[in-house]
This record gives C-alpha cells, sequence and structure tokens, in this order.
C-alpha cells in the first residue's frame, strides 16, 4: 500500500537522519570545545559511548512522537518538542557519563555545546531533511467514496504534506448523478498525471461508475481500497465499514497463542514488581484520604472483563460515592480534592496492578468498562462488546490516540474504533508502543 510503504521508509529515513545529526554534531561539539579538528582517536573516544546514549535518545524521540506518521508534529510544533526532547536526551547522558564514569569523559561543557548545536541541527533536518532526498514530492490522487469518513481521509491526508500523496479530486458517490464522471474526473485524471486512485469498492454506487475504472489499469493507475488506507492514516477502524461480515474476517481467524502466552507471562513479572514498588504510595495515599473526609481508602467496582466475564477491580478511591456507570467529568462535584490528584497523576490506578497478577486485566488492553455502564453502552452502539473479546487492560490504543476519555456516545464510538484495531493488529510491538506512549502521558500528567 502507498501510504504503509512511504511511512515506513520515512521512518528509516527520519531514524537514519537522526543518527548521523547526533553524529556529526559531536564532532562539532569537539571542534568548538578545542577548537581545532579533533582526531579520530579523541572522536572515536567520544562517539563509543556516545553512540549508546544516541540509541537511549533515538527512543526518547519515538516516546515524543517524532517518528508518528501525520498531525501529531507540524512545524510549528517541532522547535518546542526538540527542545524538550534535547533536555531529556542531556540529562539521560549525564546520567550515563556519571553513572560510568570508567569512560573518563567530563561531560559537563561538553554537553552544552552539544545541546545547543544538535538543537540547531536537528531543526534544520527535521524541517528540510526530507524535502533534501526529494521524499516529499506527493504522487497525485483522486478519492471515491462517501460519507463522512471519505471527507475525514481527505482532509487529513491534504492538510498534511507528510504523507505521500495529494488528492487532486475527489467523487463522493451519492451525488453520481450530478456531474459527468468522464468530463470531470477521467480527463482530470489524464492531463495531471494521476497515479492512485482510493476507491470505496464496498459502496454499491460505485458499480455504474467500475469500468471507466477499470480503464485506467491500462494507464497504470493503482487502485487502493479507501478503508485500508482510512484504517493506516488514523490508526483505527472506521465504524462504518463493522457488519457481520468483516469480523468473520477479521477477528474470527484471529490466532494469538504464543503471543498470548508471552503477554501474560510479562503482565505477570511486570506487574509484580510494579506492584510490590508501589506499596510505598499507599500509606500516603491512606493518610491523604482518611484526613480529607474519612471514608473508605479503596473502591471495588464490577468490571467487564474478556469474554463478558465481569471481575472486581480494585482502585484507591477518588470519588465521594460509586458512580454506578455515570461519566463524570473533573469539574463535577463528585470528585474530591484527593481524588482529582490522584487521577491526575494515575496513582489511583496503582491497586490494579494485583488485577493484572491475578489474571482478570492485562498491562495493555481496551479499558474494561463498569457493568452497568457496558451495558448501557451495548445497547447504543452497534457491535460493542466485540471489545471484550479479549482480555482489557490498564492503558490501551485507545487511551494514547484519544485526547480526552469518552463523555459521550460520539466520543465512545471513535474509542471502539480505536479497540478494534488493536484487536485486529494486536502484537508484542504495538504493545510495546502503547506502553512507550503511556509512559510519555504520565510523565506529561496528561490524558486519563
Amino acid at each position: 500500500m502507498v501510504v504503509t510503504i512511504s511511512n515506513k521508509k520515512e521512518f528509516l529515513i527520519l531514524f537514519l537522519g537522526d543518527l548521523t545529526i547526533f553524529v556529526v554534531s559531536l564532532w562539532l561539539t569537539l571542534l568548538v570545545r578545542y577548537q581545532k579538528v579533533p582526531s579520530g582517536e579523541l572522536f572515536l573516544d567520544h562517539l563509543s559511548p556516545f553512540f549508546i546514549v544516541f540509541l537511549f535518545w533515538t527512543l526518547v524521540f519515538f516516546i515524543a512522537g517524532l517518528y508518528e506518521k501525520h498531525t501529531s508534529i507540524l512545524r510549528s510544533r517541532l522547535p518546542g518538542i526538540l527542545l524538550n526532547t534535547q533536555v531529556v536526551n542531556s540529562a539521560i547522558a549525564v546520567f550515563f557519563f556519571y553513572l560510568f564514569p570508567s569512560f573518563g569523559i567530563n561531560p559537563k561543557i561538553n554537553l552544552i555545546l552539544y545541546l545547543i548545536i544538535s538543537y540547531v541541527l536537528i531543526i534544520f533536518w527535521r524541517v528540510n531533511g526530507l524535502n533534501l532526498f526529494g521524499f516529499r514530492r506527493r504522487e497525485k490522487a483522486i478519492l471515491i467514496g462517501s460519507g463522512e469518513e471519505m471527507k475525514e481521509l481527505k482532509d487529513e491526508i491534504n492538510s498534511n504534506d507528510r504523507y505521500s500523496i495529494k488528492f487532486i479530486a475527489s467523487v463522493d458517490l451519492s451525488n453520481l448523478r450530478s456531474f459527468d464522471f468522464k468530463s470531470e474526473i477521467l480527463d482530470k485524471i489524464y492531463s495531471e498525471g494521476v497515479s492512485v486512485a482510493i476507491v470505496d469498492l464496498r459502496n454499491e454506487k460505485v458499480g455504474p461508475i467500475l469500468p471507466n475504472l477499470y480503464n485506467l489499469i491500462f494507464s497504470n493507475v493503482k487502485f487502493i481500497d479507501m478503508y485500508k488506507v482510512y484504517e493506516d492514516t488514523f490508526d483505527r477502524i472506521p465504524l462504518s465499514l463493522l457488519n457481520y461480515d468483516w469480523f468473520l474476517e477479521n477477528i474470527s481467524r484471529s490466532v494469538h497463542a504464543g503471543y498470548d502466552a508471552l503477554k501474560r507471562l510479562m503482565d505477570l513479572v511486570i506487574s509484580l514488581a510494579l506492584g510490590i514498588a508501589s506499596l510505598v504510595f499507599y500509606p500516603i495515599v491512606f493518610l491523604a484520604i482518611k484526613l480529607e473526609d474519612g471514608g473508605p481508602v479503596f473502591i471495588a467496582q464490577e468490571r467487564i472483563g474478556k469474554g463478558n466475564i465481569p471481575f472486581k477491580l480494585i482502585k484507591f478511591r477518588s470519588m465521594k460515592k460509586n458512580d454506578s456507570g455515570i461519566w463524570p467529568t473533573e469539574g463535577d462535584g463528585m470528585i474530591t480534592n484527593v481524588g482529582r490528584f490522584l487521577r491526575k497523576t494515575r496513582i489511583d490506578e496503582l491497586p490494579q496492578l494485583w488485577s493484572v497478577v491475578t489474571g482478570g486485566l492485562s498491562l495493555i488492553g481496551p479499558r474494561p468498562d463498569i457493568i452497568d455502564l457496558g451495558r448501557k453502552l451495548a445497547e447504543e452502539i452497534p457491535y460493542y462488546i466485540a471489545r471484550n473479546l479479549i482480555k482489557p487492560g490498564l492503558s490501551g490504543w485507545a487511551q494514547i490516540k484519544q485526547d480526552i476519555p469518552p463523555h459521550s456516545i460520539e466520543e465512545t464510538k471513535k474509542r471502539l474504533s480505536y479497540d478494534l484495531y488493536y484487536i485486529k493488529n494486536r502484537s508484542l510491538m504495538l504493545d510495546l508502543r502503547i506502553a512507550l506512549q503511556t509512559i510519555k502521558t504520565l510523565l506529561s500528567r496528561s490524558g486519563r
């Protein structure tokens, strides 16, 4: 698929380019620091330990979203994001060199110079690098489909030059009779050198123009399913696509026995270690909750687990009473003052680690609904219970993708589209990506 392939190439170019900038910045730092061309021995003495640090720095870039494929990284935001990541990277380097003093490198002055030089070079590279490689030359495309998802896809791709295609024309199949397909579309395709056609081939109204589209094959036009491009672009399943056939094709045949076993082992080891380490917070939280209102420290909620089987979830109490399946907001009177802090820092969720140990919960997976709320949503949203096909998790794909937790039916539908994407594509690499993005969220105290 053209979008997917281009994204993989872009990731590789950005990753190798970042490493190159890190190395060049080190050489320039030594040049400025010692006011002469650094010898090969001096450069290699610094490069060997620094290269280990560079690998950690690219991991920080990944967590910061600097390898994401769409609008989270716009040019106007790049300077601030890169400055923050470089500050973090410098702290990592200082920690590394003091932790391993045997390298014999004093990072104090060098790192200050390095931060300045690498920041300037990385800004230049990230703004202009892909253009220099000719990577941003976008293929001309047409979009044929209908509905909100078609409009959403068109707006996203045409407003962001990080994509490898650009729509020069679009056809709304619901208004197919209102224009001459040949004169308004085919002539434009031939005159402007369109090389990609993204089509909703599942739409019943596409039938009348299929003969014209067939002829485009002989003009080397590539055809791509609109829904596949949508899924690759937004990392979620288009809800208009959902029907029984989709689940039979994409979900029922999924076999993840080896992955599930390894994931359970990782859940057990990590949650047990974190659960023991988190015990240090328990006395502090206990005192804070008791001092505020004297109520219970913990709250037990019945949540919907794998296979729609209920399980008990334990949390630090952050509300004055059990919400019983409603959507609380940070501004209402149900959340206590201590609870607001616990929610913001995610400390209220620490007892859930023991649910991971006992097996009712996983570290990564769709967030489990309270019983009453889950039943209400299942009545109003088609195929909603499909998210319970796998074990729920402490954090999930929807949690790192949605800016705010769902407090409405429409927002919950969007969460479902992310959950189904995860169920379809789940893997250890995707779990690692979610874990790293969750760490970023925790450190920035954003999201929920």
